[in-house]
């Protein structure tokens, strides 16, 4: 079949030219109508900004609505408080240093206080169950209502206390609060020794290794450790300059005096053991000096600040992974207490430290 093909005429220069300015002239109306209606929508949003009303996501620019995110977990309905910890207090009133368990200083999180009226050192000492000196029923009322005081209306999320021999009533806090009580640092001692050899050795310093020896017992029972076992090095600090005396007299420690000696005596436990591992500071007096004495032997340093420090991170939401935002965050700021605060006018009238 034939047929003609239709001839296509050239376009001329000058059409072309007419061509190329109506496809501008009408690219440059439109561009126009959109910057329009774009500056319009930009001062409706500053509009609303300016009244403090959140625009309608339509009206935002488009880098600013938001985007579609990956699901995460749901989250419960109502934060979780922040994690924090309650310490029970000797009826004992001093100026505590940075690190002592009694300075909030001490704590990256919010710290409780709670003074039992009438529990001095020397009671709560002598207090070894079984083979000790109870308590006065008075003196043991004031403890219990204090663990159920920062159990209950504090929220705390475990509790400890300002005294090594806390730990002589470690078993009667328990029966009052579901929450972890760690009243010593020799709650970690059975972690501590785990990481190393049955050949390897772990001291515990104290602030006077005589008046430890009576709990021998408590602390097997309650640890599952023997501190007879050789594994075991137990080294007094009632010989050091300055610390011992003020210690055993209830004076105030210059700890900056007393450093370069706590930092001598570990040292020379090190040298008599060359297979120490790790030391526990048992006294809570004793954190103070934990960092000169991680830098002098390189060894780790546990005390009642790092076992208190394990503990609350048990219960402090992880944000580097896994759910985040369950828990309220610290504020950072902590509530200023003076010994006897939070007690009845009936119970302050008690306290022998005034």
């Amino acid at each position: 079949m034939g047929g003609e093909c239709s001839k296509v005429t050239p376009v001329t220069e000058a059409e072309e030219d007419k061509l190329s300015e109506s496809r501008a002239k009408v690219i440059a109306e439109v561009s126009g109508q959109y910057e329009s209606k774009i500056a319009a929508l930009e001062s409706k949003v500053a509009e609303l900004q300016s009244s403090n009303q959140p625009a309608p996501e339509h009206l935002m620019p488009m880098q600013q609505q938001r985007q579609p995110q990956m699901q995460q977990p749901a989250l419960p309905d109502d934060k979780k408080a922040a994690a924090s910890l309650g310490v029970v207090r000797l009826d004992y009133d001093y100026p505590p240093a940075p690190g002592d368990i009694d300075s909030p200083e001490s704590y990256d999180y919010d710290v409780f206080y709670r003074t039992v009226p009438g529990l001095t050192f020397g009671m709560c000492q002598h207090a070894v169950p079984g083979t000790g000196t109870p308590l006065p029923a008075a003196i043991m009322k004031g403890f219990v209502e204090a663990i159920q005081y920062l159990d209950q209306e504090k929220n705390v999320s475990g509790i400890t206390a300002d005294c090594g021999f806390f730990f002589n009533l470690q078993h009667e806090a328990r029966k009052h609060t579901k929450k972890p009580v760690f009243m010593s640092s020799l709650c970690m001692a059975p972690s501590v020794a785990a990481a190393y050899g049955k050949d390897e050795l772990v001291a515990i310093f104290t602030a006077n290794q005589f008046t430890l020896e009576p709990m021998r017992e408590l602390i097997k029972k309650e640890c599952g450790i023997d501190p007879n076992d050789q594994r075991f090095v137990i080294v007094g600090c009632q010989d050091v300059p300055i610390f011992g005396k003020a210690v055993a007299d209830g004076l105030k420690v210059d700890w900056e005096a007393v450093t370069p000696h706590m930092v001598e005596l570990a040292k020379a436990t090190v040298k008599a053991n060359p297979t120490l591992r790790a030391i526990i500071f048992e006294c809570t007096e004793l954190p103070p000096y934990s960092d000169a004495v991680r830098q002098a032997t390189g060894l780790p340093v546990f005390d009642s600040i790092t076992t208190s420090n394990a503990f609350i991170a048990s219960m402090q939401d992880n944000l580097r992974f896994g759910a985040n935002n369950w828990q309220y965050a610290w504020d950072e700021k902590q509530d200023a207490y003076k010994l006897g605060q939070n007690l009845s006018a009936e119970d302050k009238a008690k306290l022998q430290s005034k």
